[in-house]
């Protein structure tokens, strides 16, 4: 990638599906605390039909927003919200000071959230509160460690190289912040 190259200035939404759209304000709002920033219920020709469907943005502090829709109709539903992959890895992961991860993890407690539907883990770099929201979609709150920067520029400068190493097949770990 050239240096002069100009990135995307900031993630705009990442958008899911949801069968319950109450269920899922309830969560993001009330017990994640992301406001409702916007509702629009729309009717377009999409795939060759028309589909209607409600479409929510729950906002996040940069701008960007995390998006669901729900589809009116059974069928749409049925072929549009497949089941979420059941695995830690498919996940979003927002960045939160610690003040709000605290506040979040309070939250999730008051709200009876419990193992395995949430979880901390500490990776040396950073810690994470996972939740798992009504929809099987697992959420990571992640709060940098205090030299976060200089850990980031280690990692930049590696990447390719740590890339190239773990293709060949020495799998050695690098996470020497543990």
């Amino acid at each position: 990638m050239s240096t002069t190259q100009k990135l995307p200035s900031r993630l705009h939404h990442t958008a899911y599906t949801t069968k319950d759209m109450e269920k899922t304000r309830a969560f993001y709002e009330e017990v994640i605390g992301l406001p409702l920033i916007a509702t629009w219920s729309e009717s377009d020709e999409l795939f060759g039909k028309v589909r209607t469907y409600c479409h929510c943005f729950f906002g996040l502090e940069d701008g960007g927003a995390l998006a669901f829709f729900q589809f009116a109709d059974q069928e749409d539903e049925t072929l549009f919200s497949p089941p979420i992959a059941e695995t830690p890895f498919h996940h979003i992961a927002l960045k939160v000071d610690q003040s709000t991860q605290v506040e979040i993890e309070k939250r999730i407690e008051a709200a009876g959230y419990q193992a395995p539907d949430t979880f901390v883990l500490d990776h040396g770099y950073c810690r994470s509160l996972y939740i798992k929201d009504p929809n099987g979609m697992l959420l990571e709150f992640t709060l940098d460690v205090p030299d976060v920067e200089q850990i980031t520029k280690d990692r930049k400068t590696d990447a390719h190289e740590t890339l190239k190493r773990w293709l060949s097949g020495d799998h050695t770990s690098n996470n020497v912040y543990r």
